[in-house]
C-alpha cells in the first residue's frame, strides 16, 4: 500500500508523516534533522520511539537518553520529555490511543491539494 500521506512540519527542522492508523494505534515516521530539538512536551497517548537510522537524544523528565539506529524506549501517558537531535535521524513513532489531532492535520492538508 502507498502512503500518500502528506509530511508534516512539527518544529524546525523536524517533520512527520502517518504511516498508519487503527482504533487503538497510530504509527508516523520522523525525520530529524542534526541540531534539531523539540521542546519538552506531553501528552495522554502512550508511545514507542524506534530510531530507524541515526543518533538523538530523547530527554525524559529531565534525564537524557543517547539512542540509535535500533534502539527502541517506552514513554508512558503524560511523561514529559523532548528531544535533541545528535546526527540526522529517523523514527518510527507508535502511539496509543491514536494521535487524532495529528490525523485532523493530515486530512486538513489532503483537502488542499
Amino acid at each position: 500500500m502507498k502512503n500518500e500521506n502528506p509530511w508534516i512540519n512539527i518544529c524546525p527542522g523536524i517533520k512527520r508523516q502517518t504511516v498508519t492508523s487503527g482504533k487503538t494505534m497510530y504509527q508516523m515516521l520522523a525525520k530529524l534533522e542534526a541540531g534539531s530539538k523539540m521542546p519538552e512536551h506531553r501528552h495522554p497517548q502512550e508511545q514507542i520511539v524506534h530510531i530507524l537510522e541515526g543518533r538523538m537524544k530523547l530527554i525524559v523528565e529531565g534525564t537524557p537518553h543517547e539512542l540509535a539506529t535500533g534502539d527502541s524506549f517506552y514513554l508512558a501517558s503524560n511523561v514529559p520529555h523532548g528531544v535533541e537531535t545528535i546526527d540526522e535521524t529517523r523514527v518510527l513513532d507508535t502511539f496509543s490511543p491514536p494521535r487524532d489531532e495529528y490525523l485532523a492535520i493530515d486530512e486538513a492538508n489532503r483537502m488542499k491539494l
